[in-house]
């Protein structure tokens, strides 16, 4: 079955797609809360349950390895379950691996949990552009722009609070804490599912009919024969984006706070730099989408972010207390390239079934390559004693991503490329 171009302007009621909108912030909200809420607190764990750099490396590299697996599995979930529930899936198992993780008694414990809740995150990654491409096909810029944005302000609060709430009320809370916000997550999907079930037709109109169990969801047909995405520059460009800046983001995420600590930090100042960091995703996620709208070819874009990150990695290398601020800052806006890459998802695709098919290929190969970053830049700083190897290899990554950016951002779409 092929998939239909959605209409540009719905007419869905009004209160159904504020739902859908207030499921789509939530769920990015919570789209990263289980990473940022742990790695401000390895060292605090690591004397709790006795592990040293190889798991925190460890725990660094499971975030990108679960959205690895989520990438290539939640297409095909998406299309049985359809999108809706699928989302419910997703917020469902971020709620019960963040409660799992805060009440566990040991590392394998809390690997386990940080795998579930992960996962569940991970689902939410690939569906959040098909289900903006669904529902709001005629404001794809400023609702991927608004949903990244909060992804941002989910990825910060954590890192921020993460150590004041430990040292107030200890580190289950700090952690277990986030446990609420994915399952309020849940609700307006279980609202919308309602409005479906009671009124089928209004919120159908969008999509020419309700999604129910059992039924397949048209937007989400497999591929025509003609083509699959592994066969195009598009589809492998997008999976070196996705891959090589996560692979530079989450070994920050996991190393920044332990690098600034050596360097003569406090760990309250590691947690404030990593929300720094996180902070300047921002910038990305409010410019990016538009920005990136209105360009034939945003290549240019991808070149300034990576002078940023490889002036962030001298900054960090050679004088990492000599302007900290500046060099946090650089690194904040070197990942600009991820919200780049999600709207180029959509820019490059003309329906949600394709959407789909580039997301989850995208970010399963993507992030697939990248799952090993922090568990590599942290053994090379072992092995080495310093950390110039660990920043060559991230040097190395820069480089692969920009070969990535050259092939994404050439006009032309996906069904084109098939």
């Amino acid at each position: 079955m092929t998939a239909r171009t959605p209409p540009q302007h719905t007419t869905a009621p009004l209160a159904g797609r504020a739902l859908v909108l207030a499921g789509i912030l939530l769920s990015a909200f919570n789209l990263r809360t289980a990473v940022t809420s742990l790695t401000p607190l390895l060292d605090v764990l690591g004397a709790e349950f006795g592990f040293g750099p190889t798991v925190a490396g460890l725990l660094g590299m499971v975030p990108t390895a679960a959205f690895a697996v989520a990438g290539v599995g939640t297409p095909r979930l998406a299309h049985r379950l359809g999108l809706e529930r699928t989302a419910v899936l997703s917020m469902a198992l971020a709620a019960a691996g963040l409660l799992w993780r805060s009440l566990t008694g040991g590392t394998g414990g809390l690997l386990v949990a940080s795998t579930v809740a992960l996962a569940g995150m991970g689902i939410g990654n690939v569906i959040l552009p098909p289900l903006v491409k669904r529902y709001f096909p005629d404001r794809v810029g400023p609702v991927s722009s608004l949903y990244i944005t909060v992804l941002q302000v989910g990825t910060i609060l954590p890192a921020l609070l993460a150590v004041p709430l430990a040292d107030a009320a200890g580190w289950r809370i700090s952690m277990g804490v986030w446990t609420l916000l994915a399952a309020a997550a849940i609700l307006p999907w279980l609202g919308v599912l309602r409005i479906e079930r009671r009124a089928g037709s209004e919120l159908a109109r969008l999509h020419d009919r309700a999604v129910r169990p059992g039924d397949e969801a048209p937007e989400l047909a497999a591929p025509p024969p003609r083509g699959r995405v592994w066969r195009t520059g598009l589809g492998w460009g997008l999976a070196l984006m996705f891959g090589m800046t996560s692979l530079v983001t989450y070994a920050m995420f996991t190393w920044l706070p332990k690098l600034l600590v050596e360097a003569g930090a406090s760990p309250a100042f590691g947690g404030t730099m990593l929300a720094l960091f996180s902070a300047l995703g921002l910038v990305g996620a409010l410019a990016m989408p538009t920005l990136a709208a209105r360009m034939r070819n945003p290549l240019p874009i991808a070149l300034f972010c990576a002078v940023c990150h490889l002036s962030a990695f001298a900054g960090l290398l050679w004088a990492p207390m000599a302007a900290p601020l500046l060099w946090v800052a650089l690194l904040g806006l070197g990942p600009s390239t991820f919200p780049l890459a999600l709207t180029l998802v959509n820019l490059r695709t003309r329906t949600p079934a394709a959407s789909a098919a580039l997301s989850g290929f995208a970010q399963g190969v993507g992030y697939g390559l990248s799952c090993l970053g922090p568990l590599l830049f942290g053994w090379l700083h072992e092995r080495s004693h310093g950390w110039g190897l660990p920043f060559a290899f991230l040097v190395l990554c820069v480089g692969v991503m920009l070969a990535g950016a050259w092939l994404a951002c050439r006009p032309g779409l996906l069904e084109e490329r098939w």
